[in-house]
């Protein structure tokens, strides 16, 4: 049996998920309290009606007993459960607007400012977290790339690797992204911004890309790049790490970030490790 615990932070995405997860096949529960997981797990296994894949939201809306979660969860995998954790984050920003759009009451701000509601629940989802197999950020997430990363996670047939690899292009001149576990500086490789028909497009155009990847300099230093993350991901993962971000830099976060962060995605890809890339420059 497939069972999901589908939780993180209120307003970042847990409805839309709980639909993409029914629209492959899941039996969802939402709002179930943290002490009932382990019995509704038996009833799922001896049920003939239940479907084989399961999954059930539980977040702060318990309140403080949501805390219990944790040590649910760690009891279920040490006895050999197939359990698998999804938390949903996003940037306090992010969550404001959302709220402020749909005008509804976050649960954790009856008595207080909105921020001091997300503050609340941040901390009461803290344990949690660092139990969680899988993290998504959808702070700047399209619906259609939500449910491209959730139909990777949960309908491929591959066996990702047991850490979360997100890979940020960025430029250095609007500032290294705040949550980078690894920074690499790309501003030494060939420059597609000095050329004139180059100059206005990016690196996920194959004409800026190819600029970039033909050089013998950039093939030597991506054989690097992939040589210590293949060394140090494995690493991580035996430390009990499960989210590392990959922070790939120039000077404007367009054209040589771009167009290696993609490549190193790719490669990340290929060796089975759950990636998403995100361009934060790109636009700017």
């Amino acid at each position: 049996m497939q069972f999901i615990i589908v939780t993180g932070m209120s307003g970042a995405g847990k409805s839309t998920v709980v639909h993409i997860l029914e629209d492959i096949g899941f039996y969802c529960v939402d709002n179930l309290p943290p002490k009932l997981i382990s019995d509704f797990h038996i009833l799922c296994q001896n049920s003939n009606v239940l479907k084989d894949k399961v999954a059930f939201v539980v977040d702060a809306r318990s309140g403080e007993p949501v805390k219990e979660l944790a040590g649910e969860i760690k009891s279920l995998k040490s006895q050999g459960q197939n359990v698998e954790v999804l938390f949903l984050e996003a940037s306090d920003e992010a969550i404001i607007k959302r709220y402020k759009e749909t005008r509804r009451k976050h649960p954790n701000s009856t008595e207080g400012l909105l921020a001091d509601g997300i503050l609340k629940e941040r901390e009461l989802l803290s344990s949690i977290r660092s139990e969680a197999d899988y993290i998504i950020d959808t702070s700047s997430l399209l619906s259609r790339q939500l449910r491209e990363q959730i139909l990777a996670l949960f309908e491929t047939k591959i066996k990702f690797e047991n850490i979360n690899v997100n890979v940020v292009s960025f430029g250095f001149k609007r500032g290294v992204p705040l949550d980078a576990d690894l920074v690499f500086d790309v501003r030494f490789l060939p420059n597609p911004f000095y050329i004139s028909e180059l100059k206005e497009l990016t690196g996920l155009d194959k004409r800026v890309s190819g600029y970039v990847l033909d050089s013998d300099l950039t093939k030597t230093f991506l054989e690097k790049l992939y040589d210590m993350i293949k060394f140090l991901l494995p690493l991580y993962i035996k430390e009990g790490k499960n989210r590392i971000v990959i922070a790939i830099g120039c000077t404007g976060g367009k054209h040589r970030s771009v167009t290696v962060a993609e490549e190193l995605a790719g490669f990340l890809k290929e060796k089975n490790y759950y990636t998403v890339v995100k361009h934060r420059d790109i636009a700017l």
